[in-house]
């Protein structure tokens, strides 16, 4: 013992080689293990991680990607969609303004039909009352005359010439006072 503490008082910073010699071989070991063992299971685990990152990113980048380009195509097609409804749109308003406008054209041709069937059947109605109205009058004008002459006027040809005849004189003197009526209302019209 006494030469330990010799040894040991005799220098304290040297080192003790046996302590040394053992102390590097069972660091050897100990990093031969990890080294062997643990260190590729580490390397393995940080690859996968890096490759799950780097994978991951590149996938999202693309996903992105793909994102982006289907949102450029719905655009796209919402712009599409927007030309062809403002086109079917004008198209409509095209097509309602030819319609309102042929209906109006038949509508006007129907008026002016049914005026048209209006007037003449007017004009039919007018000859008839004035046809029948002339038969009545020349009848009574006949047992008038009769009466007034005594005889019977019963010749059928004169007594249509003598109607005639006598109508168109009630009409020459209708349109005679009509027009005198005129031109005293248009004198008296220029005379205010």
């Amino acid at each position: 013992m006494s030469d330990l503490l010799a040894a040991e008082k005799m220098d304290p910073l040297a080192p003790y080689w046996p302590e040394i010699l053992i102390g590097t071989i069972c660091f050897g070991i100990i990093f031969f293990v990890f080294y062997k063992k643990l260190l590729p299971s580490i390397n393995a685990a940080l690859e996968k991680r890096h490759d799950e990152i780097v994978g991951g990113m590149e996938r999202a980048e693309q996903a992105q990607d793909e994102a982006q380009q289907t949102l450029e195509e719905y655009r796209e097609q919402l712009k599409d969609a927007r030309h062809e409804a403002a086109r079917l749109r004008q198209e409509a308003q095209e097509q309602g303004a030819v319609l309102i406008a042929e209906m109006r054209a038949e509508g006007q041709r129907q008026r002016e039909e049914i005026v048209a069937t209006g007037h003449a059947q007017i004009e039919a109605d007018q000859k008839q009352a004035s046809l029948a109205l002339r038969q009545d009058v020349g009848k009574l004008a006949t047992e008038l005359a009769s009466r007034i002459v005594g005889e019977s006027l019963e010749d059928h040809a004169r007594q249509s010439r003598v109607i005639d005849r006598f109508l168109d004189e009630l009409e020459v003197s209708a349109n005679d006072s009509a027009s005198d009526a005129q031109s005293h209302g248009s004198t008296n019209a220029e005379a205010r």
